[in-house]
Order: C-alpha cells, then structure tokens, then sequence
C-alpha cells in the first residue's frame, strides 16, 4: 500500500501518555469512589439495570498512592486476555489510536493476550465476523484517521435475538472483555449488553470509550469525545480559507451548515476559532423560541448593516440539527414522524411526488400544514424525501443552509422595496460533514485515543463490566491526565424512542451559562458588523506545544488550567 510522506512520518509519532501509564500495570490499583445516580428517572432504570445501577466512579491510581479512607483494589496476577474492539457508529479521529492503546495495553499486561477485531461494527459482533489484530496490522494504523482496520457500522443491539447472537458470539470465541467504542447510542447498546451478560451468568465484561466529532457526549468525568478536536481544526480550517475568499472577493456571502445532529458544540467552537459574522446556536434558539422568520430577519439586519458599510460579503455557520431546534419546524418534523409512523403504507401506495404531498398536506393538522406549505418547495420536499428505516425525517438531509439562503433572499428582496436594504446579495451555500471525520488526528486526540485505549485495557484487567473509560485533566500536561471508568447508567435518562420509553445516555447541549457561550455571547456582535476573521490554518504536528497541542477552546474554557492562554490561540480582536 502507498502511504503519503505524512502518514509515514505520523507512524514515527510516540502518543504522550500519563505518568500513571508509563510503568508497570501491574502498581496500577483501583480505587472506589461513591456509588452514582443517574441524570433522570431514577427508579426507571434501576430496575432496568438491577445489576449495573449506582456503581462507584473508579480513579485508577499508583499503589504508592495509599489512603486509608479509600483503600484501594490491587491488580489480579497477570494472565493472557481475549478482548475484542467493536468501532460503532460514525467515524470519528483517532479511533486507530484508541486500538493500538489497548493492543499495546493488553501486550504490556501479558504478553499472550489477544486482540480481536470484530468488522463492520455492531454487526459483526452478531455474525462473529472477525480478525485478529497483530503488531503487524495496527502498527500500520497508528495516528493515522479513519476507522478502516476493522470498519463501522450502525447496526442496534436491540431485540432478544440479537442479545441472544452477542452473548453467543463472546462465549463461543471466550472474551474477558468486549470493548464498544462509539456515541451515545452505542454506548447505551454497552450498557445494554453489559446488563444482559451479567443477568446471563456470562463473565466478558463490556467497557466504553466516548467518540463523536459532536462533542455530545460528556460530563464532569468525560471531559470530551475524541474526535472532537481535530474535525472542528479542520473544519476552522476550511472555515477560514473561506472567510480569507470572501474578505478578498468581497462579494459572496457563505452560509456554511456544520455537522453536529443534536448539539451546536462544533459550531460554536469554529466561532471561537474563526470569528465568523453570525455563527446560529440551535440550543439559543430553542430558550428564545425563536421562530424561523425572526432568525430570517436577525440575518437580513446583519446583511443590510453591513452593506451599508461597504461590506456585501460575510460568514454564516449554521448547526446541521438547527432545523429541529426551531419550534414551528420542531413541531412539523414531529407531526411527521407520527404520522409516517402509523401510516407509512399508506404514503408509500402513492406513487408520485404530487399525490404524497397532497395526502401529507391531509394528514397534517391545520397549523403544521402552514408551516409546511410555506416552505420553498425544494427543502418540504427534502422533509418527504428523505427518511430513516423508520420513518423519520433525516435531518442531516435537508439543506439547512439552503432554507436560510432562499428565506434571506426573499426577505431581502422585501426589504429593497421597503428602502431597508440598498446591497447587493450573492450567496454560496456549503456543507463541512465528512470532511472532518477521517483527518489525521491532531496531536491531542492522537495523545487522548491512546489513553482512553489503555484506560479501557486497565478496566478490563480489573474486571469492570458496564464502565465507559474516562480520561480527565485534559487541559493540564498529558503526564497529569487522570484515567478511570465512569458508570454507563450514570449517563442515561428515559427518553421517547419509536413511540415507547427507552433507557438512553442524555446528549450534553451547549449550555447557554457555560464559559465557551457567555465568550462567544460577549464578542458576537462585533464580529457581526466589523470583519474580524481569523485564519486557523492546518492542523499542526510539529513545532512548538502552544501551536501543535492544544486541546479545543471549549474545553479551555470549560475547564481552564492555571496557565491556560486567555486569547485561544490568536491575538483578540
């Protein structure tokens, strides 16, 4: 296989690890914290997870480290484990490096332990399909992006015949641990499992390692997802290429839509990077119940300032989920899900465009067929075209950016002939998904995969089942990472699912109180009216700590150390 000059010079690169995790595994003890709770409906999942609910927090910790008031729990005399990785889920970077933690983990602890890969995700844990993962094979994968050692899949552990194929598979091919690496979903299919192993007398224990791009997945223990910092370097990147076109061209008006389904933690963290002229956070819209012509008309007013100064161009970031966060649209998109929900064969019967929409139009109640028939036709047609396996509107599928560059148009077209608006509007509209999901892995997520796959190798050593692995003090040095395992159903709630309840971890939104919003709340409305990009530029591998190593602003917000730089990286505007 060719490899670019890059990757080969990536495959030199040594992950920075903690002090905990240079030595012997063998002095690393776990030490017990309190037993937790979960986020909601208490009473609810404990009895769903009998066995799993309330475990203690688990800090993994030196044997010199004694403490009276917490003793701690010494590692078993090693012997030769069988682990199997299952990546679930979108890609995301870094998830080669979470592999090659835990091969090189499971090595360190004893020289005859295994590695086992199951393909295609979820669905190769149900059919066995698997490999086994050699020095040979990972080696070849180390740092670099992209999940394509083994493969993803989106496929749900959900019905008892598929619990029944899991528990099958890990006791046929005998596995001390089965390691899960994903999302939200996938790591309450984790919970799940973990669960139904315990209750089925099956000793392979089931461990998490947090991933999505969306930064969605976190709390007080989680501090991130990998994943997260290197897509949203990229996508500033992109982000401020653009905005260098569009300050030379000065003519164009970018409306770029960003990945991030649920949560506007991407978005907001390229605002922070870039300091667009409006970034649009779905959580803000939703708290201000905004609807979507008062969005419409913030951006016209934007536009028309700007104009008046000359300035005909400008940068718009827009979430992929905002649409849902909308609440007319919020309301829509539910009203259809129902309804193709109980009466999808009817809709499917009809064979063309015109007859669906008039049957929608029907079936829809008097205040979501307005809100539906006054949508430009491309995008109310994208809302029928566009389904799940279920039924569901695909949001990621309809062009928001689209919607906002047709409703802006409209409205500014108005506003010329009301003598608001004297400018001139060109538009491009953009879409930054894909291309942050397989970058070479920045130095942090490089550093972070590798832990959290060590921390996954520690939990299995110590025989915790149900545990997501948890790497915190992230914006500290990497040799005073903390590592440990926080418990899955410390993270989950109850949430309508399909038409029923169903045990599922709680996605962390922007919070409108936290740091990283009050900062961007603070500095908006000037870049709004004054050009202030920044130009982030490439991920960096090499050079100085501060250019190269850098953990995302969010996060140095969120959580800053005591020397953290309060600029972001680049000189404030």
């Amino acid at each position: 296989m060719s490899i670019s000059l890059l990757q080969q010079e990536r495959h030199r690169y040594l992950p920075k690890v903690p002090d905990l995790l240079r030595g012997d595994f063998r002095r690393v003890c776990a030490r017990r914290g309190l037993s937790t709770t979960a986020v909601a409906d208490y009473d609810a999942l404990r009895s769903l997870f009998a066995r799993t609910y309330g475990q203690p927090l688990v800090n993994f910790v030196n044997a010199s480290e004694k403490n009276e008031d917490s003793p701690m729990e010494t590692a078993p005399e090693p012997r030769g484990l069988r682990v199997a990785i299952v990546l679930s889920g979108g890609q995301a970077p870094g998830g080669h490096n979470v592999i090659a933690g835990l091969f090189d983990g499971l090595k360190r602890w004893h020289a005859d332990s295994v590695l086992i890969g199951f393909l295609g995700g979820p669905a190769g844990v149900l059919s066995g399909d698997h490999i086994e993962i050699c020095a040979d094979r990972v080696d070849a994968y180390r740092n670099t992006g992209g999940f394509d050692l083994i493969g993803s899949g989106r496929t749900k552990i959900e019905s008892e015949s598929q619990f029944a194929a899991a528990a099958q598979t890990v006791t046929r091919m005998a596995l001390d641990a089965l390691v899960v690496v994903g999302g939200d979903d996938s790591n309450t299919n984790a919970a799940l499992l973990a669960e139904h192993f315990v209750n089925s007398g099956i000793s392979t224990k089931v461990i998490g390692v947090p991933k999505t791009i969306d930064g969605d997945l976190k709390n007080e223990a989680i501090e991130t997802s990998f994943g997260f910092d290197t897509a949203t370097k990229t996508y500033s990147e992109l982000i401020g290429n653009i905005a260098r076109d569009a300050c030379s061209a000065r003519k164009y008006w970018h409306f770029i839509k960003l990945m991030g389904r649920s949560a506007s933690h991407i978005a907001l963290e390229c605002a922070l990077k870039t300091q667009p002229n409006v970034c649009l956070i779905s959580e803000e819209v939703a708290a201000q119940s905004l609807t979507l012509a008062q969005i419409v008309q913030s951006l016209c007013d934007t536009i028309a300032t700007r104009a008046q100064h000359g300035e005909h161009f400008g940068i718009v970031l827009v979430p992929e989920g905002l649409i849902e966060f909308i609440p007319e649209m919020k309301a829509l998109i539910t009203e259809l899900n129902e309804v193709m929900a109980r009466r999808a064969q009817e809709f499917e019967a009809l064979d063309t465009p015109d007859a669906q929409r008039v049957w929608i139009e029907q079936a829809l109640s008097a205040s979501a067929r307005a809100v539906f028939n006054a949508l430009p036709a491309e995008i109310s047609t994208q809302l029928l075209a566009d389904r799940d396996p279920h039924g569901n509107v695909q949001v990621s599928r309809i062009d928001t950016e689209r919607l906002l560059i047709l409703q802006v148009t409209e409205r500014l077209a108005q506003m010329k002939q009301e003598g608001t608006y004297t400018g001139v509007f060109s538009s491009i509209a953009h879409f930054f998904g894909y291309e942050g999901r397989c970058a070479f892995p920045s130095n942090f997520d490089a550093d972070y995969c590798y832990t959290l796959g060590l921390t996954a190798c520690l939990l299995a050593v110590h025989r915790f089942t149900g545990y997501v692995a948890s790497v915190r003090n992230l914006t500290s040095s990497v040799a005073e990472w903390a590592v440990g395992g926080v418990p899955l159903t410390m993270l989950m709630n109850m949430e309508r699912r399909h038409g029923s309840q169903k045990p599922v971890i709680k996605k962390a939104l922007v919070d409108l109180e936290g740091m990283p919003f009050r900062v961007f709340s603070r500095r908006r409305a000037s870049w709004a009216l004054k050009t202030s990009y920044v130009y982030p530029g490439a991920i960096q591998y090499y050079g100085p700590p501060a250019v190269c190593d850098e953990p995302s602003v969010t996060i140095r917000l969120e959580r800053p150390a005591p020397a953290a730089n309060s600029s972001f990286g680049h000189r404030s505007s």
